[in-house]
Order: structure tokens, then C-alpha cells, then sequence
């Protein structure tokens, strides 16, 4: 299965405007599987973005989201605009680079400072 950074961004964001201040955040995109959703719930816990669960039984696989870190908030936060979103990923990918999530937040803190004129 392939990472997708849109979809993990998307969760951020669910997770983000939910009002769940314990247990495990429901999220649900139109036209994905939950077993995709899962993975990429997994993998923004192991990038430290997020507090998850995995509730893998005989039924099948299965990660639940909790709560976003520290780092998962400060990703949230650089990553909102959608035109530096997306002017991120094309910086990256323009100079041959694979989207990954350290890529992206020293693409969004360059896009950032330049609008800052820092």
C-alpha cells in the first residue's frame, strides 16, 4: 500500500475539528477504505504525529486515532494553507524529491519564512 500525503493531512485535519477529548476519533473520507485509513493512521504514529491504537483482531487490521502530538499540530499548523501545500509538494518534486513528511515541513518553513520576509 502507498503512502499518501493528502490522505494523511486530510486525517490531521479530521482529527483536528472533532471535539473527542478521550478515546479514539472516528474518521471517515468518502471513497476510502477503512483499511486505508488505518494504515495511514499508523503511519502518522510512527512519525510521532499522532497517539494511536492498534486494534488489529481476528476481524482484521485496524488503527484508531486518539489524539495529534505536539509535532503533529505543529505540521497541521504549517500545512493549512492549501496553496503552500501544494507549492510544497512541487518544490519537492520538482527537484526530483520523494514527498515525505520531513521534505514537506522544510518546504512549508521555507514557503512560511518567505512570507514572513524572514
Amino acid at each position: 500500500m502507498k503512502r499518501d500525503m493528502d490522505l494523511a493531512r486530510e486525517i490531521l485535519f479530521q482529527m483536528e475539528s472533532s471535539n473527542n477529548t478521550h478515546g479514539w476519533d472516528e474518521i471517515n473520507i468518502p471513497n476510502i477504505s477503512k483499511e486505508i485509513i488505518s494504515y495511514h493512521i499508523k503511519l502518522l504514529y510512527q512519525a510521532r504525529l499522532i497517539e494511536a491504537d492498534d486494534v488489529t483482531d481476528s476481524s482484521g487490521f485496524e488503527w484508531k486515532a486518539k489524539s495529534i502530538t505536539w509535532e503533529g499540530r505543529e505540521f497541521i499548523d504549517s500545512a493549512r494553507n492549501q496553496s503552500n501545500w501544494e507549492k510544497a509538494k512541487q518544490y519537492i518534486l520538482s527537484r526530483g524529491g520523494s514527498i515525505t513528511f520531513e521534505a514537506l515541513k522544510i518546504s512549508l518553513s521555507i514557503l512560511l519564512k518567505q512570507q514572513l520576509g524572514v
